[in-house]
């Protein structure tokens, strides 16, 4: 296996929704086929909705079900604590960032800015590819 990857929440919104072009929804699909690692973030976000009102509920529940979602560690609350020392972010995104520096995964979003000034976190969006 190659390059590994953290699903931010707008990217598994965005798949499951089918809202990406095709050579991004390609691109992620052959890495989900692979591995799909996601923080326990994203699951709180995405299954937070109403699932009486909206149709994808059972399919983000099938996702999560097939995903490695990784739980907060002290490893994972450190680095979030160190990046918010650092600079003004929301707290959800900090706790993804750090997951995937933690993990040594690249994040996967399409909130690139929300991103941008975290030293070593590499991030791709999926409209780019």
């Amino acid at each position: 296996m190659g390059k590994r990857y953290l699903l931010d929440s707008n990217t598994v919104i965005d798949y499951v929704a089918d809202l990406y072009p095709e050579k991004a929804t390609q691109w992620l699909s052959q890495h989900i086929d692979e591995e799909i690692n996601v923080s326990i973030i994203t699951k709180i976000e995405v299954l937070s909705f109403n699932p009486d009102k909206d149709a994808n509920y059972p399919v983000f529940l099938d996702f999560f079900a097939a995903s490695k979602v990784f739980d907060l560690t002290e490893d994972v609350v450190n680095q979030t604590i160190q990046i918010r020392q650092k600079q003004k972010i929301k707290l959800p995104d900090a706790v993804i960032a750090s997951t995937a520096l933690v993990k040594g995964l690249i994040l996967v979003s399409r909130n690139t800015k929300d991103f941008k000034n975290i030293p070593g976190l590499d991030v791709i969006n999926p409209y780019d590819i």
